[in-house]
């Protein structure tokens, strides 16, 4: 019995791992599509060179 309790308690966790991990790349997709849009969409200055596009 305890056996299959530890089988299918690591079936859980690998699953909630491989979910976790699905997610995260997700994310990650989002927040470099976001970075890119804001790279290209930057705003001028006033003398017409593009300054730094972050705010650090």
């Amino acid at each position: 019995m305890v056996p299959l309790l530890l089988v299918l308690l690591l079936a859980l966790l690998l699953f909630g791992l491989g979910f976790a991990v699905k997610v995260l790349w997700w994310v990650a997709i989002f927040v470099l599509v976001v970075w890119l849009i804001g790279f290209v969409a930057r705003s001028t200055s006033s003398a017409g060179s593009r300054g730094r596009w972050y705010r650090w």
